[in-house]
């Protein structure tokens, strides 16, 4: 470069690029890591078995037409962790702790009460998942199965005793077996891609039993136990928390969290619907249970496909087994204070899904309806949360805004007017 007028060339100013640092690039990424774990925790609860009978179901009846439904819940589930996450950050206590401060004894018994009955359809869930994912793959009886599920289950949940962190690592490496078994499926299936964009953009509901399999995707995606737990799961990292900006430092890292495990639980449930639509719906097969779609997959896609899907459920039972156990003692000691041991209280809520074992009852069908139950359980996690972050005297500086109120406003609204169609349709006889 020529030297500029009245420079001689030493004086000539150099460009210099800003120097790649490695170091500085490495303690970033270290820190990050420090917080990630507990939205992945809570996103097991996004791909449990309930969303394999409800997806499995969508995709075999209704083609790719309710994709759009596991995106728009997925966008609800991001806002609604978020959420639960800020209490726990702000407050240093979980949701059921600061319902028991601020609401009525009676009021606390009621939710209480309901949330338990949404752990026992929750459970009802993940148990029958993981005994299924048994049976499936070792084609051991299904009660067996359902008594080794448990004892499995248990195993997971005693390694808390060495560290939340230790869970947080087991739960994702089940997590990443599900998302390989249905990466393997979507590799295999050959899906319409062009029908699947259209219909994860434009909002369709064919029936009135389309808005029976949408209601149960709702329930299966946003479930009101891990709303419970995420602002539990965050106060192992509270520590160096003390004041308002850290609050906020562990809050935004905290949604970068909550933004990567929740796309990948919505990429693992839109390929569950478009796996079912492209191998199911395309042969004409209406999907009435879970041992069906697994033996249906093998003389149409092999075994290869059929083994991956057995995996996937069987991780995904165990994984949301232990995080369901997690979220139960959480709610049983904060909104009542009711320190019953935890490996009864497991054994109580595995009572109905060891009937449903015992008696024969298509597992599918009732997974289904566990799921629209705890769409019907949503409302009592989200109000008491939105009226406790809205709070300043509570949240302090990280109070909720108006533009946070609003969406929260709007998401439980959705919610209320899909459970009050649904009592319609029922009460109708249109389903």
């Amino acid at each position: 470069m020529a030297p500029a007028i009245g420079l001689t060339a030493e004086q000539v100013p150099v460009s210099k690029s800003p120097a790649f640092n490695g170091h500085q690039l490495y303690r970033k990424l270290r820190s990050l890591m420090r917080y990630l774990g507990p939205a992945f925790v809570v996103s097991v609860a996004y791909i449990d078995p309930g969303n394999f009978a409800t997806n499995i179901s969508g995709g075999s009846v209704f083609n790719y037409t309710l994709i759009w439904v596991i995106l728009w819940s997925n966008l609800m589930a991001v806002f609604l962790q978020s959420m639960s996450a800020k209490l726990g950050i702000a407050t240093g206590h979980n949701l059921p702790e600061m319902c028991a401060r601020v609401f009525s004894r009676p009021t606390n018994w009621l939710l209480w009460i309901q949330a338990e009955l949404a752990a026992m359809a929750t459970d009802l869930a993940e148990f029958l998942g993981g005994a299924l994912g048994l049976y499936l793959l070792f084609h051991i009886p299904l009660l067996y199965a359902g008594l080794l599920t448990g004892a499995l289950t248990f195993g997971i949940v005693y390694m808390e005793k060495y560290g939340q962190r230790v869970v947080e690592w087991i739960i994702g490496i089940l997590v990443a077996v599900i998302c390989i078994g249905y990466t393997i499926e979507l590799f295999l299936c050959k899906p319409d891609w062009a029908a699947v964009g259209l219909h994860t953009l434009i909002p369709m509901l064919p029936n009135g039993q389309a808005v029976l399999i949408a209601v149960g995707m709702l329930g299966a995606t946003v479930m009101p136990h891990v709303i419970y737990l995420h602002s539990q799961l965050v106060q192992c990292r509270q520590q160096d928390c003390a004041t308002v900006e850290q609050k906020r430092r562990h809050l935004r890292m905290e949604k970068i969290d909550i933004a990567v495990a929740m796309n990948i639980a919505f990429v693992v449930n839109a390929a569950m619907v478009v796996v079912a639509a492209a191998v199911f719906y395309r042969n004409g097969m209406a999907v009435e249970t879970i041992e069906q779609a697994h033996q249906s997959l093998i003389p149409l896609l092999g075994t290869l496909s059929s083994g991956a899907f057995g995996i996937a459920l069987l991780a995904s039972g165990l994984s949301s087994s232990a995080v369901g156990t997690m979220a139960g003692q959480t709610i049983m000691q904060g909104f009542v204070n009711l320190n019953i041991p935890i490996n009864l209280r497991r054994l109580i809520t595995m009572a109905p899904a060891m009937f449903i074992i015992a008696s024969g009852i298509n597992p599918m069908n009732s997974l289904v309806l566990s799921q629209v139950a705890l769409s019907f359980a949503l409302p009592f996690a989200i109000i008491p949360m939105l009226l406790i972050t809205r709070r300043r005297d509570l949240m302090g500086a990280l109070v909720n805004n108006r533009l946070t109120d609003i969406p929260g406003w709007l998401i439980t609204g959705v919610i209320i007017s899909m459970n009050a169609l649904l009592i319609y349709l029922t009460l109708a006889g249109h389903l």
